[in-house]
C-alpha cells in the first residue's frame, strides 16, 4: 500500500484548494475525495398566476365496501361456539357541498375517490364504515350528469349533493346461519360503489366581466382595479384563462371582476376557442368592452364583438354593459377618441390603465349600471 493512512497523503502532497473545490477531509484512515460545490441558484419571486375555473369535468367513484368474514368461534371449552365472522364496512359516499369558503373549481380534482370499507372480523366485529368524502363547491354550482341533464342546484349555504353512492358491506358467515345451517363457510364481498361522471359549472362566474380583442389591455386594468396578479405581457392571447379580482367600495360592497380570455372574429363558430370563451360572458352580470384606442378603427372592433355576442345567441348582446377606451396615453389613443366617441351611440369613457387615469370614475360607473341590474337574472340562471 502506497500510503497508509491519510495523514501521510497530505503529508507529501499539498493541494492547492480553491474556492469551488471543498477541502479534503479525513474519515478514519481514509482519504475522501475532493467534489465541486454546486452553485446556489436565488429562487425566483414570481408568484404563478392564480387561474380561475368555473366549469370542472370530474368522476366520482364510491368507496367499495368491506367484505364479509368468515370464522368460528372457539372456546376453551367448546371448540365449535358457531360463526363469528362480522360484517364489513359501508364504503364511503362522495358528496359535493355549497360552501362560501370557495370561490371557483380549482380545488377540484378530475377523479374524485371514497374510502373503502374495512372488512369485518372475527368475534363478530363488523369493518369500521368509511368516511364520505365531501368536497366543497361554490355556492350556484350547477352538476350535469353525462347525459347534459341538470341532476343538482346547489344555489345555498349547506346544500349537499351526493354524487355517487359507496358500496354496502359484505356480510359475514354468522349472518347465513340457520337452523339448518349452523355452520355456514359462506360470507359476501363488499360491491364496489357508484362511478359516475359530471360537469360542475358555476352558475354565476363574475358581476364584471372585461370583453376586448386580445392585448387591448384587459389584463392591465384588472391589475390596475383590483390586487390580482395576471400575467401582463406586450404580445396577444397572455390571457387563456379567467382571472378574477375583487373590488371593495367605501359602503363595503364587493364586486368581483373578471379578466376573461380575449375574442377573435368568427369566435362565436368557436374559433380560437371562442364558444369556451363566451360562456364566460354568459356568467358575468356586467360586460365592460375594453376596446384599445390606439389601435386602427376602434370602432370597428366594438361592432366585431357585438356582433359575436349576437351570433352566440340568448340574451348576452342585452347584457348590461359599459364601453371604455383604453391606452389614451399612446399619441394614437387620443387622436381616435373624438372619432370613437361620435361612432358609437354609447357613452365612451377614456381610461389609460397602465397610468392609472380616469379609474376612480370608471369605478364609480360600474357601481351605478351593477346597482341598476344586479337583481335581473342571467342568461345562464334562466337555463337551469
Amino acid at each position: 500500500m502506497l500510503f497508509s493512512t491519510g495523514k501521510s497523503f497530505l503529508a507529501r502532497f499539498s493541494l492547492d484548494i480553491s474556492r469551488n473545490v471543498k477541502p479534503i477531509g479525513l474519515i478514519a484512515n481514509y482519504c475522501q475525495v475532493a467534489s465541486a460545490l454546486r452553485p446556489k441558484k436565488a429562487k425566483s419571486t414570481r408568484k404563478e398566476a392564480q387561474y380561475f375555473s368555473d366549469s370542472k369535468r370530474i368522476r366520482a367513484v364510491g368507496g367499495k365496501g368491506g367484505d364479509g368474514c368468515v370464522s368460528f368461534l372457539q372456546l376453551w371449552c367448546n371448540e365449535r361456539a358457531g360463526p363469528d365472522g362480522g360484517d364489513g364496512g359501508h364504503g364511503g359516499h362522495v358528496v359535493f357541498q355549497a360552501s362560501n369558503d370557495v370561490r371557483n373549481f380549482n380545488h377540484v380534482g378530475s377523479i374524485l375517490k371514497a374510502e373503502e370499507g374495512e372488512p369485518g372480523s372475527s368475534k363478530d366485529c363488523h369493518g369500521k364504515n368509511a368516511k364520505h368524502y365531501v368536497i366543497k363547491v361554490p355556492i350556484g354550482t350547477v352538476i350535469r350528469n353525462a347525459q347534459g341533464q341538470i341532476v343538482g342546484d346547489l344555489g345555498q349555504a349547506n346544500l349537499m349533493f351526493v354524487a355517487a353512492r359507496g358500496g354496502a358491506g359484505g356480510k359475514g358467515n354468522r349472518f347465513f346461519t340457520t337452523d339448518k345451517e349452523t355452520s355456514p363457510k359462506v360470507s359476501e364481498y363488499g360491491p364496489r360503489g357508484e362511478d359516475l361522471s359530471y360537469t360542475l359549472e358555476l352558475r354565476s362566474m363574475a358581476d364584471v366581466g372585461l370583453i376586448g380583442y386580445p392585448n387591448a389591455g384587459k389584463s392591465t386594468l384588472l391589475n390596475a382595479l383590483t390586487r390580482a396578479k395576471p400575467k401582463v405581457a406586450p404580445y396577444a392571447f397572455t390571457t387563456l384563462r379567467p382571472h378574477l379580482g375583487t373590488v371593495q367600495y367605501d359602503d363595503h360592497v364587493q364586486l368581483t371582476i373578471a379578466d376573461l380570455p380575449g375574442l377573435v372574429p368568427d369566435a362565436h363558430r368557436n374559433k380560437g376557442l371562442g364558444i369556451q370563451f363566451l360562456k364566460h360572458a354568459e356568467r358575468c352580470t356586467l360586460l365592460l368592452f375594453v376596446l384599445d384606442a390606439s389601435a386602427p378603427e376602434p370602432w370597428a372592433h366594438y361592432e366585431q364583438l357585438m356582433h359575436e355576442l349576437r351570433q352566440f345567441g340568448g340574451r348576452l348582446a342585452s347584457r348590461p354593459q359599459l364601453v371604455v377606451a383604453n391606452k389614451l396615453d399612446v399619441e394614437e389613443g387620443q387622436s381616435n377618441f373624438e372619432e370613437l366617441q361620435r361612432r358609437l351611440q354609447n357613452p365612451v369613457l377614456g381610461i389609460s390603465a397602465k397610468m392609472g387615469h380616469n379609474l376612480g370614475q370608471l369605478l364609480n360607473s360600474i357601481r351605478k349600471v351593477y346597482d341598476r341590474h344586479k337583481d335581473q337574472p342571467k342568461e345562464s340562471e334562466a337555463s337551469v
